[in-house]
């Protein structure tokens, strides 16, 4: 008999991809070029040269057996070498190899950061708006996702409800900045104040409560701004990382989890992260791919065509009337929809062959995500499209 738990997921699928789904199909009706799909976060430029440079040379002269050979449990040196000593030009760390671990891109990432720190029944606390599949990655490991309402002023943080939600069943704190779906980018002032909540907690509570760092978008980041390093500003972090956005490498499913230093038993963490990975099933990433990315571990692709996107799709918006905040990173932009009911909104812009995701599995009412990693000529088709929608149903026009 197949497992009930997973039958009933199938009643609850991704929002995100069934739309991305339904466009495809429609693609396949009239065509590419006429179908406007901002449904999934697919990077569209090309992956990093240096990236395939460097896969080209490691067929042509390293041993088959090392390329195509189990890596440890805990993953290859030569990876783990070079994202601790990346991290810790970068930042300022002082991390070593014996602090990361290589898994199957950010989300095999989180599911290994959740399950080394909670028990079934503790409490996973993030914010609105989140990305949906936080609940099955933490439901997934018997712990409960508590989610704080999204602050009604516009503020990155509700932390008066922070506050009163970070109780002591509470094991840890799951933070996304750069934000998805809304593009939020958390400051020093947010960073600072969160971890000195969270530490007062712990010392209330008397056990830890750890930050879980989901930092898949930490190179897209606009106006010339650096990224945070939320592990600067609280000891007991997992920050999560994947190289599918900053090399655009998604099919690859590379990517960490690295403890920081100071840590609570931060020197047994990645021997349990690899007893968790014999539970899941997981393994390591492919061998050939972690070295080909040791290589390359601070290059990036051309990430610049997605803040002129975020130019292109924030200004359209405005003019036509949405109420929208700018992103400060990501490559997704998140309005708030002309009536409070996204579905209908988002289902009324399918007729034209738009393709939007409504917000309320992202927590929030009254929303929707689009995402812009396309090609910018698309994107400025999309916007013509989106103009004659609002005109046509809403009876608004651009200036």
């Amino acid at each position: 008999m197949i497992n009930e738990h997973y039958k009933a997921m199938l009643s609850e699928k991704s929002v995100i991809r069934q739309i991305a789904e339904t466009a495809s199909a429609r693609r396949a009706e009239i065509g590419a070029e006429n179908v406007f799909d901002f449904s999934l976060g697919n990077p569209n430029v090309p992956c990093a040269p240096a990236f395939t440079d460097a896969m080209v040379d490691l067929y042509e002269t390293r041993d088959p057996y090392e390329l195509h050979g189990y890596s440890p449990s805990v993953g290859l040196v030569e990876f783990r070498a070079a994202v601790a000593d990346s991290l810790n030009r970068r930042f300022g760390m002082d991390y070593t190899e014996n602090h990361v671990f290589p898994t199957s891109g950010a989300t095999a990432a989180i599911a290994h950061a959740v399950r080394a720190v909670t028990k079934p029944g503790d409490e996973v606390l993030t914010f609105a708006p989140y990305f949906p599949e936080y609940r099955p990655y933490i439901e997934g490991s018997g712990a409960k996702l508590t989610v704080v309402p999204a602050a009604a002023d516009g503020a990155q943080i509700d932390f008066d409800a922070a506050e009163r939600m970070l109780t002591d069943r509470v094991a840890a704190v799951l933070i996304n900045t750069p934000n998805n779906p809304a593009g939020v980018v958390y400051t020093a002032r947010t960073m600072g104040r969160l971890a000195d909540l969270m530490a007062r907690k712990a010392a209330q509570y008397g056990h830890d409560i750890f930050l879980i760092s989901d930092e898949p978008y930490r190179e897209i980041v606009f106006d010339g701004a650096d990224q945070l390093f939320p592990a600067k500003y609280y000891d007991n972090t997992l920050t999560c990382y994947s190289f599918s956005k900053s090399l655009s490498l998604p099919g690859e499913r590379i990517g960490y989890v690295a403890v920081n230093p100071r840590a609570t038993d931060a020197d047994l963490m990645v021997p349990v992260f690899a007893q968790i990975s014999r539970t899941i099933g997981h393994n390591c990433p492919s061998s050939s791919i972690q070295l080909a990315v040791a290589r390359v571990v601070d290059e990036t692709s051309d990430l610049s065509v997605y803040e002129r996107n975020m130019n292109l799709i924030y200004d359209a918006l405005v003019e036509l009337g949405f109420e929208v905040e700018r992103p400060g990173g990501t490559f997704y932009i998140f309005p708030r929809t002309p009536t409070e009911d996204a579905l209908e909104f988002c289902t009324q812009a399918m007729e034209y062959d738009l393709f939007l995701v409504p917000s309320d599995s992202f927590g929030v009412g009254g929303h929707m995500r689009l995402s812009y990693c396309m090609e910018t000529e698309q994107l400025e088709r999309a916007i013509g499209r989106l103009k004659v929608f609002m005109h046509e149903r809403y009876g608004r026009q651009s200036a």
